[in-house]
């Protein structure tokens, strides 16, 4: 398995590094001390893994994380714990790991990054996400709090810079994500994306005009390319 190292700590570098050249199956090809510089070379290579500190000057490792298009599997370095939570939410995200970081608790890790891999290798059969193959509700993650919502009450979400706003029948939610995130959480039978910066759940539409759609009180643009995909999810193509 190829990997990289990313961790703007010299000496935090070294013990991942050390760590790793007793796994006689892992590789590590670069290390880097920023997130830039590691985005720059995942645009001309591909890895197996990433060992990626989240604490890191101008460019965090959460935000590293969200600009990745195609991430390979991803293990954070840490000294924080008060991530935990948040980090799960990134399916690309396998272990946490909390430093000072054992051999034994990393070899633990590489495990998982085997069966994640494992895993992704296997071919399986797609399906679209539904509401009756999956859950009725969705957790998001406020204030490191994991809120439960129910799909059916859930109306728009909007993207507003750095976070999302969850608007539902009841309250609005400010969450640290991006839309692409949450939109692949969501079932096809329900939500879709109309415009770069909202997604519906259009089973709430109560009126549509020739570039928007009335939810509640809310006037939400479609953009030109998804209004056909929205006739057509409302049958009036």
């Amino acid at each position: 398995m190829n990997c990289i190292i990313v961790d703007d700590e010299g000496a935090a570098r070294m013990i991942v590094e050390q760590l790793c050249s007793k796994i006689p199956e892992l590789d590590v090809i670069e290390s880097f001390s920023n997130a830039m510089e590691a985005m720059k070379f995942l645009n001309q290579q591909t890895v197996d893994v990433i060992f990626l500190d989240i604490h890191m000057p101008g460019f965090t490792g959460i935000d590293f994380v969200q600009t990745l298009k195609n991430p390979p599997r991803i293990v954070l370095t840490t000294s924080d714990t008060n991530f935990a939570i948040e980090a799960y939410e990134y399916e690309a995200i396998v272990d946490y790991l909390v430093k000072p970081i054992t051999q034994a608790r990393f070899e633990k890790s590489i495990v998982k990054v085997k069966t994640a891999l494992e895993k992704s290798k296997t071919p399986t059969t797609v399906t679209t996400k539904t509401a009756s193959n999956a859950e009725d509700d969705i957790y998001i993650n406020i204030d490191r709090r994991l809120i439960k919502l129910k799909l059916n009450e859930i109306l728009v979400v909007e993207a507003k810079g750095d976070y999302i706003e969850v608007k539902t029948e009841k309250k609005n939610y400010r969450v640290h994500n991006t839309l692409k995130s949450i939109k692949d959480k969501l079932p096809d039978n329900m939500f879709l994306q109309i415009h770069r910066s909202y997604i519906i759940n259009f089973t709430k539409i109560i009126d549509i005009e020739d570039n928007s759609v009335l939810i509640e009180k809310s006037v939400i643009p479609i953009s030109r390319s998804n209004r056909p995909e929205l006739m057509r999810r409302l049958n009036l193509l």
